[in-house]
């Protein structure tokens, strides 16, 4: 049983390695599901951990329609990204018409190496959901995250399943979308998946004693004096969860 936390400090990628975390996905902007993060950043997270980190290929929000100029911004991301000592990158392309756009991930996935790869959860997006399950693999990606095309895996656990069916042996399926520690296991067991992507953040507030408070940096609903880090509780709950999931089954097939 794996277990990936969604990350975008140093602060919360220690957090996720503490609580029992196999890897890191690594993005800024989490705010827009997930942007590339400074090179900084990835270098500084590369050296306080020593888990599995994934750095988030993605040049901006929005759809995964990417122009020639864009996919540039994204080979570079990804070179810059395996000079840092990344162990993986993650990235989706779709096309127009909302297939995966096959050529150009398989061209990004030889660049990547030799990185493993993750395509997200562009696949979610896509128009036909085994169509675009058997181009990810040709293309040659080592795992997918999906939450089976719908708000939350719990939601999408028929259609995780039968990825999990289709795919075994060809393609990893790690599952996200909800998955927290009092859920994980109903997941697990609905979907037969053992691979399992968490953002489990929390509110934190500033130690900064002066606040302006007639200004905002964003809109004015903003609260520039909080910010959302992982926390090891949160992670220890979730690999517990796991842990007991895995020794249930491991007790039941020595019966």
């Amino acid at each position: 049983m794996q277990l990936e936390i969604c990350v975008d400090s140093v602060e919360s990628a220690i957090a996720a390695q503490r609580g029992g975390a196999q890897r890191v996905e690594l993005c800024s902007a989490l705010s827009e599901a997930g942007l590339t993060p400074s090179i900084g950043l990835i270098r500084a997270v590369r050296k306080a951990v020593n888990i599995g980190l994934y750095v988030m290929i993605r040049p901006r929000g929005g759809d995964f329609l990417y122009s020639e100029e864009e996919l540039e911004v994204m080979r570079e991301d990804i070179l810059q990204a395996a000079e840092s000592d990344a162990d993986g990158v993650v990235f989706g392309l779709l096309t127009r018409s909302g297939d995966i756009d096959l050529e150009r991930t398989r061209k990004l996935v030889d660049l990547a190496r030799p990185m493993e790869v993750t395509f997200h959860r562009a696949i979610d997006m896509a128009r036909n959901a085994d169509a675009a399950l058997e181009d990810v693999i040709q293309s040659g990606a080592d795992r997918l995250l999906t939450s089976g095309s719908a708000q939350s895996a719990l939601l999408g656990a028929p259609r995780i399943e039968r990825m999990v069916r289709k795919s075994r042996g060809r393609i990893d399926i790690m599952v996200c979308g909800g998955v927290r520690a009092e859920s994980v296991q109903e997941i697990a067991s609905n979907t037969g998946a053992s691979q399992f992507h968490a953002a489990v953040r929390q509110e934190v507030g500033s130690l900064m004693a002066h606040r302006p408070e007639s200004l905002h940096l964003g809109m004015s609903a903003t609260d520039d004096y909080s910010r959302k880090v992982v926390l090891i509780d949160d992670v220890v709950k979730l690999r517990t969860a796991l842990d007991a999931l895995a020794g249930a089954e491991l007790s039941r097939s020595g019966e």
